[in-house]
């Protein structure tokens, strides 16, 4: 028998915004470097190419310094 559990949270404006900046910066961690990987993609025409250093997310905080105001294990994990 499996089972699931619902659970809702109601967080106040503080924690919103949190929320709203973290996703937001995980979402665009995400798409940039996919972005980059498909551009990488499109100019060699060939499958991922492993001499090529694609940026890592602590890379994206110099040139982004929206990123730096969540937490650094956020941008890493996505």
């Amino acid at each position: 028998m499996l089972k699931a559990y619902k659970y809702h949270i109601y967080p106040n404006d503080e924690q919103r915004l949190f929320f709203a900046k973290t996703f937001g910066c995980v979402r665009f961690v995400y798409n940039k470097m996919l972005a980059d990987r498909m551009s990488s993609y499109q100019e060699s025409q060939t499958c991922i190419d492993t001499s090529i250093k694609y940026p890592t997310p602590a890379q994206y905080k110099t040139d982004f310094l929206f990123l730096r105001e969540v937490d650094s294990l956020v941008n890493i994990d996505s």
